[in-house]
């Protein structure tokens, strides 16, 4: 049974790792190698650790964490939804997004945003989100993205 909670400092590493496995093996036919490789490079920063035992809930399977997400309960924005590749198909997803949804709808939210990688639109779109414009999305990291900014009323 997957279980969602909130990210631990013990579960920075996990994520960091799971994250990476994700964009490796899930983007690749979308972008460019150069842009995985920025993308996935360098070590866990103190603000992303920060961030992550601040605001990341994880998914568990076993005790073993397999996927993670975020909600600004500010901004309704969206963020860092990842699954394990080896996990891909449980579900752990759509009872993430669920679980972000319930946050916000407790925390007076009607909007939800975010910013869509081109290989998760689908999966948005199947989630009730709306949007099929492709941007540009600037990362902390320096890195440029193509992406669809969507949106979902609560």
């Amino acid at each position: 049974m997957i279980i969602i909670r909130k990210a631990l400092n013990t579960d920075v590493q996990a994520i960091y790792t799971m994250r990476n496995r994700a964009i490796i093996e899930k983007c690749s036919g979308f972008y460019s190698s150069e842009q995985l490789a920025l993308w996935t490079q360098g070590d866990i920063s103190q603000t992303l650790s920060d961030d992550i035992v601040e605001s990341f809930y994880v998914s568990t399977l076993d005790d073993n964490v397999i996927g993670c997400g975020k909600v600004n309960l500010k901004t309704g924005m969206i963020d860092a939804v990842f699954v394990d590749p080896d996990c891909f198909g449980l579900g752990a997803a759509k009872l993430m997004l669920a679980f972000l949804e319930r946050l916000a709808l407790e925390n007076d939210l009607d909007l939800l945003q975010l910013e869509s990688t081109l290989n998760a639109a689908g999966f948005y779109h199947a989630c009730g989100f709306v949007g099929d414009e492709v941007s540009t999305y600037h990362s902390p990291k320096g890195i440029t993205l193509d992406c669809i900014p969507m949106r979902k009323y609560l």
